[in-house]
């Protein structure tokens, strides 16, 4: 029975190691589809803690660069996910150099604040990816690509079944006809479009707003404004819907 005892003794006196506290972590935040399933996946894993949305606003139309949506749809989407945004301002036409000045502000805020990761939603484009890796090189902070790799046919009908929603803002009309500006980004759509575009619209063929799914706490209500073309792209502007509208 002694035996026994110190036997037990010894294990109440074996230290267990803490755990490890998560990454703070930035998201790259587009205002569309894969950023936003980027902050879900990324809310699954115990080693980050997303602590802000990092969005480039063209600071001469008040809208998110490239996807042109709207900053009071960007702030909703914000309010949703229950997170700050890291609002960060271009000009408009934005040199190479100025956009990275930019971002080196936003790093260095990020590396005084402890944070010490920035994830992205790049899909499989390597040269994107050895950009932005190069881009953080030295800065103290740690690129994560969560989507990095997916099969894209999969993992835009995972987000679609798992609630996301979300709308097409933006088309290349060269890789994709011009109609598809404005649509649901769902199952419809997925079976609809031609052969050879990639489904997450990777290359550039589409850009989306998510304003619902399992990352989000409440829906950002839309309503679709008019549709236009601009520099080679086809726009469908989206705004906030009315409260009515919402509820």
């Amino acid at each position: 029975m002694s035996s026994n005892l110190g036997r037990q003794d010894r294990l109440a006196c074996v230290s267990v190691p803490p755990r490890s506290e998560p990454r703070r972590a930035l998201l790259s935040w587009s205002s569309g589809k894969d950023s936003a399933w980027s902050l879900h996946v990324l809310r699954q894993r115990a080693e980050v803690e997303v602590v802000g949305l990092v969005t480039t606003v063209n600071e001469t139309h008040g809208r998110v660069a490239m996807h042109a949506v709207r900053e009071a749809l960007l702030e909703c989407q914000a309010q949703a996910a229950g997170l700050p945004l890291w609002r960060v301002p271009i000009p408009s036409p934005c040199s190479n150099a100025q956009y990275e000045e930019a971002m080196e502000r936003v790093l260095a805020r990020a590396v005084a604040e402890g944070i010490r990761a920035m994830a992205f939603g790049d899909l499989f484009l390597e040269d994107i990816r050895r950009y932005r890796e190069a881009r953080l090189a030295g800065t103290g902070i740690e690129p994560i690509f969560p989507l990095w790799g997916l099969p894209t046919n999969g993992l835009a009908r995972t987000m679609v079944r798992a609630g996301l929603r979300a709308r097409i803002t933006c088309v290349d009309p060269a890789q994709l006809p011009a109609h598809f500006a404005g649509r649901e980004f769902d199952e419809t759509l997925l079976t609809t479009l031609p052969a050879g575009v990639d489904p997450c619209g990777e290359r550039g063929e589409f850009h989306t707003f998510a304003y619902a799914g399992p990352m989000f706490r409440s829906v950002v209500g839309v309503q679709s404004g008019e549709t236009v073309e601009r520099d080679g792209f086809v726009f469908a502007d989206l705004t906030p819907a009315s409260e009515e509208a919402v509820s």
